[in-house]
């Protein structure tokens, strides 16, 4: 087949590296990629929201797969235009996508349908909110009802924090049109997980449950950022549980959706808490996430493209998901001051040096080639990522490929994966 895969972070490279990684035929492109996918396909100088740019290539190309990494062109209709040219995508249109570009949309869709999730107002005026956060008091979890580059949800530990975060959103536009509409949660408690389902309309299968790790500092401290790493499978998700989320989650998420005229094609990615009651939804993504995918795409063992494409298809019913057995982990390196500001053209050594030891794959994010050779160009950096016949022989080959990895400024957390070591302790 001829492929397009949409996006330049770490988790389009994963996907990129997935499709051809058992010397397949295929003929992979990448818009606009990054130095690590242009190693193993083709990199095209089209952003990932030039849905102009993107459709014409697709076309010109006559490209028969696109699969779609980010959440913005998702959300802006990509695969809605290229619906219309006949090219099957692995991603939700327009319609679907709301369930990730808009929290209050998902708020009513998971209300309208009994989906468990936490308790919650929505607000488009300052002032009502900003009373029903001091009526509530805290913790409390504020968040952008648009699209924030993963940084929209603020978890609040005090009232000031609820109000700090509630100015920046609404009076100081810190994130835009995003929060024109806010989002006042009630603070859930227990431990979060990611599933992801693929789903083709009607039919869906699963990949390996995974944790992310989402704070900047060890011990799940700081601000939250893109992600800092994750491990699948994740021990907490066990066979009840993913049932139970299926049955209470995913297939009415799905019913749901096609109820309303808009059924559910691609990753549908169900960020959980797993509270006392069971699970609930702390937010829909409309795409694969990342770090997950670095650590998921590592335990696929069915053919990606066949896959990927069955479910762009509404084929899903023909075919399974098949995994390695064992865990898989990734670790992101990021930028000093991450996720605040910092340096870019930062020089990058020891890259291919970790790619020697067993297991191990670095997928790059905010790289560039430039005076220095390999420099950083992003908050992320890069994931080191690997598999072992278990989370802790995972973990300790993605450190060990970290400590052949240099640049000015490196951080990266040293306890990632440690609620799923000591829970398989206690299994």
């Amino acid at each position: 087949m001829r492929i397009l895969v949409v996006g330049s972070g770490g988790r389009e490279h994963a996907i990129t590296w997935a499709l051809t990684r058992d010397e397949s035929a295929h003929d992979v492109f990448v818009a606009p990629g990054n130095p690590g996918t242009g190693v193993i396909a083709r990199n095209v100088p089209i952003a990932a929201d030039d849905l102009d740019g993107l459709v014409a290539f697709a076309k010109e190309q006559s490209i028969e797969l696109c699969v779609v990494g980010p959440e913005v062109p998702l959300v802006a209709g990509l695969v809605d235009r290229l619906s219309e040219l006949g090219i099957p995508s692995m991603g939700p249109k327009a319609g679907a996508a709301r369930l990730e570009g808009s929290k209050a949309f998902a708020k009513a869709f998971m209300d309208r349908y009994g989906i468990p999730t936490a308790g919650h107002r929505t607000f488009t005026d300052y002032n009502l909110a900003l009373a029903h956060i001091r009526e509530q008091g805290a913790p409390i979890v504020v968040k952008a009802s648009g699209l924030a580059a993963g940084k929209g949800a603020v978890v609040c530990a005090t009232l000031e924090e609820a109000e700090s975060a509630l100015s920046a959103m609404m009076q100081d536009r810190q994130f835009g049109d995003a929060a024109d509409e806010v989002v006042v949660e009630e603070f859930m408690t227990g431990e979060e997980a990611s599933v992801f389902a693929l789903c083709d309309g009607k039919n869906y299968v699963l990949l390996s449950p995974a944790q992310d790790h989402k704070r900047i500092g060890e011990g799940d401290t700081g601000p939250n950022t893109g992600g800092m790493g994750a491990y699948a499978p994740a021990p907490v998700m066990t066979e009840g549980l993913i049932r139970e989320t299926c049955e209470t989650i995913i297939e009415p998420t799905l019913r749901g959706m096609a109820a309303e005229g808009h059924p559910y094609t691609g990753v549908l990615y169900v960020g959980l808490m797993i509270t006392p009651e069971g699970p609930k939804v702390v937010e829909y993504n409309c795409r694969l996430g990342d770090p997950e995918t670095q650590a998921v795409m590592m335990l696929l063992a069915s053919d990606a493209a066949g896959l990927f494409h069955a479910c762009a298809t509404g084929r899903l019913a023909e075919t399974s998901v098949e995994l390695y057995d064992g865990a898989a982990a990734c670790v992101v390196l990021a930028s000093d001051g991450y996720p605040g500001a910092y340096a870019k053209g930062c020089g990058i050594t020891g890259v291919a040096e970790a790619s020697t030891v067993s297991g191990v794959q670095v997928f790059h994010a905010g790289t560039r080639v430039g005076k220095r050779g390999l420099e950083t160009s992003g908050g992320r950096v890069m994931a080191v990522a690997a598999r072992g016949d278990d989370l802790a022989e995972a973990l300790a080959r993605c450190y060990a490929g970290i400590e052949h990895i240099r640049f000015d400024g490196q951080q990266f957390r040293r306890d990632i994966g440690q609620k799923g070591l000591v829970r398989l302790q206690t299994l």
